[in-house]
């Protein structure tokens, strides 16, 4: 099976934990089957990823790569095509099609690149495809969840996880949650 790999541009410890944290949660959820850090070094964040890995189940990659020009050369040497989501380049809606057909029809691999801070030009010709999530500013979560969203046609939202120890189970009233090895408790 072909495979999703999101990479993190740019994480600065002080200042990006949450939101770093965020884009492996959001990759996860959103049916990529791993995410590569690079920037600095947080550990924290790592193991953090990992312990919702953990409780909410998986798998999910999760790596720190020191140089992500080596890591996308890499991949691309794997067979991985590089999309870059920015609000500069081609829009969503008028690339998602040649995407699919890359992914679904010719099943090659995908490495969904996000930055943080300014991008460095280098990716703009390094990539397959420059994807605009809209042309104003936003957040790279949103530009993530957006992007993997129009991929999977929302069909991503119902994805189960191996090994769960934690599971809601959908209600339109209250919090049903089972946890491995007792019954489901309503909060």
């Amino acid at each position: 099976m072909n495979k999703i790999l999101v990479l993190r541009l740019g994480h600065r410890i002080e200042r990006d934990k949450r939101v770093s944290t965020h884009v492996g949660l959001v990759a996860r959820a959103f049916n990529a089957d791993g995410i590569i850090y690079s920037g600095e070094f947080d550990n924290n964040l790592i193991n953090s990823i990992k312990k919702v890995i953990e409780k909410w189940g998986g798998p999910f990659l999760v790596s720190y790569t020191p140089d992500w020009k080596r890591e996308i050369k890499n991949l691309r040497d794997k067979g991985f095509v590089i999309i870059h989501l920015t609000m500069y380049g081609i829009n969503l809606p008028d690339v998602i099609d040649s995407i699919k057909s890359e992914f679904f029809d010719k099943k090659k691999n995908l490495v969904v690149v996000v930055g943080s801070e300014k991008v460095p030009r280098d990716l703009y010709e390094i990539a397959d495809y420059n994807v605009a999530i809209g042309n104003q500013p936003h957040s790279e979560i949103a530009a993530l969840a957006v992007f993997l969203d129009w991929l999977f046609e929302g069909k991503e939202l119902l994805k189960t996880f191996n090994n769960a120890k934690i599971r809601i189970i959908p209600s339109a009233r209250g919090k049903k949650v089972v946890v491995k090895n007792s019954k489901s408790s309503n909060t």
